[in-house]
């Protein structure tokens, strides 16, 4: 199950940084995309805003 990224997001970029597989695109808002994402957790754990959780 691939993590999502929620409104609660203020793009800081943090996640990006920590994903060990590129899974996380910026923009406006940022996304995950499941096909890519392993469910490894360390962008939840990376979050300052709680804003990743299991989809």
């Amino acid at each position: 199950m691939a993590y999502v990224i929620s409104d609660d997001c203020i793009a800081c970029g943090t996640c990006i940084d920590e994903c060990p597989v590129e899974a996380i695109s910026e923009g406006d808002i940022y996304k995950i995309d499941p096909d890519v994402c392993t469910d490894c957790g360390t962008c939840a754990d990376a979050c300052p805003n709680e804003a990743i959780h299991p989809a």
